[in-house]
């Protein structure tokens, strides 16, 4: 590179290239890396979910604790976000304040095949996935940024025709003979 003309080193004082004002963006940085998150919009939107749940969340708490809409309108957020996994329990509107990014980032699919130990690691798993081999139900995903809700994690599989499968059946001694005549 070649050296920089006086009024160009003059005008590059100010500015640092590598940390700018307005990207103070080392924890999405993090998350992203950490759950495998390749679009940063899926980012933003986790982040926007968060913030308004948040928001939402200090609303309900400046009610009345014996106002019913109150009640009624704190049961329905905490049955939602539990069954979407968001939530491990359905306590109190304390957890939904503490609510955040990473915690819709671990219910996405890559994710969830880890914790269900069809992966080592998310890479692998969200390539599994791209690749076709994993099915949420009787639907085959291809996405890794697939939600997954607590009912939905006990029939996340391989699908009937991967290789994955007949290997992992093959190892556990659990090859059915009509798997064999159609494979």
């Amino acid at each position: 590179m070649r050296n920089l003309k006086f009024h160009e080193a003059k005008l590059l004082k100010r500015v640092n290239f590598l940390h700018w004002k307005k990207e103070h963006n080392e924890r999405e940085l993090q998350v992203m890396r950490r759950y495998h998150i390749t679009e940063r919009d899926d980012y933003s939107r986790y982040n926007r979910l968060a913030g308004q749940i948040t928001k939402l969340t200090h609303v309900l708490r400046q009610l009345d604790a014996s106002d019913p809409v109150r009640i009624e309108l704190t049961d329905r957020l905490l049955t939602r976000l539990d069954q979407m996994g968001v939530l491990p329990t359905k306590k109190s509107l304390a957890q939904c304040e503490k609510l955040s990014t990473a915690s819709f980032a671990r219910r996405r699919l890559a994710v969830v095949m880890v914790h269900l130990r069809m992966a080592e690691t998310v890479r692998e798993a969200a390539a599994l996935v791209e690749q076709g081999h994993v099915r949420v139900g009787p639907v085959t995903a291809t996405d890794p940024a697939t939600h997954v809700t607590k009912q939905q994690q006990d029939m996340v599989t391989w699908v009937d025709s991967s290789k994955i499968r007949r290997k992992v059946l093959a190892f556990n001694d659990a090859v059915d003979d009509f798997d064999l005549l159609n494979a």
